[in-house]
């Protein structure tokens, strides 16, 4: 797993978000931080983290993708968060009803190499124009360091079995989301969670000018 402060000015607020696979936090620089310090989390191939003491007056856990089910994995050696917010995700990353249905992700395993040179690129945004706007501040990692956590990823999360006990607070979910069904999402979330629906992608981000409006739009009625 890797470490990246986008902001650390010693605010009294901090954000951990963790990334979804194949990410890092060059996407996410333009987000403005406010009075936020900002915490990225991502890389999953080898999924171990050291207990996180940090000391600040509100803390705030927002994930997306893969991120939700890996920051629920590590809850424990999280602090202890105000609120906790889901994007796209579920704790169940590879499952028919809730997550990835198995036979697309192991399409997505199998062709990995040409999908991360375009088309799960692209399907990960609803609009052309969103994917063209990606492509100016796009992810720096190598292809191969990303098949490698996805390889990885494969093997950790068939290995076990994940029991869900209530976390999440709210779930935010896109209407047209390409890589984790929205009807899947909203499935298992319907039980779980407050939910507040996006007219976004999976990456919905540029609907975002700052981590505060994210928090915001999760505290919608």
């Amino acid at each position: 797993m890797q470490f990246h402060w986008l902001n650390k000015k010693e605010n009294d607020n901090l954000i951990i978000f963790f990334c979804g696979w194949s990410f890092d936090y060059k996407p996410f620089e333009r987000l403005s931080y406010g009075n936020y310090d900002i915490l990225v989390i991502y890389d999953y191939s080898d999924i171990n983290l050291r207990d996180l003491k940090l000391e600040y007056e509100t803390c705030q856990l927002i994930t997306w993708s893969m991120g939700v089910y890996i920051a629920y994995l590590l809850k424990d050696k999280l602090p202890k968060f105000d609120k906790k917010i889901a994007i796209n995700g579920t704790p169940y990353p590879i499952n028919d009803e809730w997550g990835i249905p198995i036979k697309t992700f192991d399409l997505t395993l199998k062709y990995v190499d040409t999908g991360l040179q375009g088309k799960f690129q692209k399907n990960l945004f609803k609009r052309n124009e969103d994917y063209e706007k990606y492509l100016e501040n796009p992810v720096e990692r190598t292809i191969e360091n990303q098949k490698s956590e996805l390889v990885a990823l494969n093997d950790f999360i068939k290995g076990r079995n994940c029991e869900y006990d209530n976390f999440y607070d709210c779930a935010i979910i896109s209407d047209t989301d390409k890589i984790i069904p929205t009807r899947n999402q909203l499935s298992f979330w319907q039980d779980k969670a407050k939910t507040v629906i996006l007219n976004s992608g999976h990456f919905p981000f540029f609907e975002f000018n700052s981590w505060e409006e994210i928090i915001n739009y999760a505290n919608r009625p």
